[in-house]
């Protein structure tokens, strides 16, 4: 009686991440934008309408170190920063 288990019948198939999930930041790509994120959160008592351009920036990164999908800006619901001039979204910084 044989009880040899075949494990080679199913084989795998990757897939992609669902949306809203993507690899982490192994080398620190984007750290400084995540941290200007997070302190304009605490600032803020981490009302996150109030850092929304802090944000667009660390998608931004992500976006351009392949972190995670590109998307146009405006469907990630950046639309009204994207309308402003560049000089009105950004702030000192220190």
């Amino acid at each position: 009686m044989s009880t040899a288990m075949n494990f080679g019948t199913k084989s795998f198939k990757p897939r992609p991440p669902d949306k809203g999930s993507f690899p982490l930041d192994h080398f620190g790509e984007c750290k400084a934008f995540k941290e200007n994120f997070m302190r304009c959160l605490r600032e803020n008592n981490f009302d996150n309408s109030l850092c929304r351009l802090q944000s667009k920036e660390y998608l931004e990164c992500r976006m351009e170190n392949q972190l995670m999908a590109k998307e146009p800006l405006e469907k990630l619901g950046f639309k009204d920063l994207m309308d402003q001039p560049q000089a009105e979204n950004t702030e000192a910084k220190p």
